[in-house]
């Protein structure tokens, strides 16, 4: 087994375990990592991100099983009628508040790997009573729709999760229709970090040790063929955020978080798949 796949299988593992006590209204820390959060302790990427009126909208198990880093919705513009995918749907939190946004003549599809977070989804589909949704069981390095299918691609803090980033983006232009968006939140570094952060798989699961640094995301967005890319800042980590983030793993906590302070942040990630030119267009089989 590759050291890909096995990385793979221990983010599944995990965000399977994060189904199970999001189904015993219990919530972990960042991402499918660390213990079950203390009553009333907020995390410090996951917690704070939805408005009272969203999460009154949601089944209470959809709220515990996020573990994103952001608010896509919130920041998106997502309009009637329009097409949807989030990549890596977990308990379907985005997913059900985007369909209400998309209206009746909208569809929205939650993508996701791990059985237990699609069957938490569904499950949460139907206590929304929301019909306009579908999740799909699969891998965001080859996602199971056609080309030049959907609007808007949206994610919580998972493409950054990805071994294979590349193949991530790859696939996302290409499902994308031309002048479709993508509007993600993402954990994004800002400058070096330490090597150890990056070989902890503990840390993969929790969203960090993958997480691109700020120039090299927008370059791989543009060497993808994507335009228009930006990351704003939502989130910017302190050395006490980073204390809690690395809170039972092996790391020197005196040693790493005043490195890290103010390096990571959560990222809303915009960019646009061109529109297709009548020229180009008619340079192929569509004008035949």
């Amino acid at each position: 087994m590759s050291d890909d796949q096995t990385l793979k299988g221990e983010i599944k593992a995990r965000y399977g375990q994060a189904a199970l006590q999001a189904q015993r209204q219990e919530r972990r820390g960042c991402c499918g990592t660390g213990t079950v959060l203390e009553a009333g302790k907020l995390d410090p990427i996951t917690g704070g991100l939805y408005a009272d009126q969203e999460i009154a909208e949601i089944p209470d198990d959809a709220l515990y099983a996020s573990l994103g880093c952001g608010n896509p919705t919130a920041l998106a513009q997502i309009a009637s009628g329009e097409t949807v995918l989030d990549l890596g749907s977990g308990g379907g939190i985005d997913v059900l508040l985007s369909a209400r946004r998309v209206g009746p003549t909208g569809k929205v599809y939650g993508l996701d790997m791990t059985d237990e977070m699609l069957e938490l989804a569904r499950a949460n589909q139907t206590k929304a009573g929301v019909t306009n949704v579908e999740f799909l069981k699969g891998d965001i390095e080859h996602i199971p729709l056609p080309d030049n299918s959907v609007d808007l691609i949206i994610s919580n803090c998972v493409i950054n999760l990805s071994p294979d980033k590349d193949l991530v983006l790859a696939e996302a232009f290409r499902v994308l229709k031309p002048g479709g968006r993508l509007a993600v939140s993402d954990i994004v570094v800002r400058g070096e970090i330490p090597r150890a952060i990056r070989h902890n798989v503990e840390l993969w699961a929790g969203c960090v040790a993958g997480a691109l640094e700020e120039r090299e995301y927008v370059t791989k967005l543009e060497r993808t063929g994507f335009e228009q890319v930006s990351i704003e800042p939502t989130r910017v980590y302190t050395a006490a955020d980073a204390r809690e983030l690395f809170e039972g793993t092996e790391m020197d906590l005196d040693a790493v978080a005043p490195v890290v302070d103010g390096k990571f942040i959560s990222g809303f990630v915009r960019a646009t798949k061109p529109k297709m030119s009548e020229a180009s267009c008619c340079s192929t089989t569509c004008c035949s």
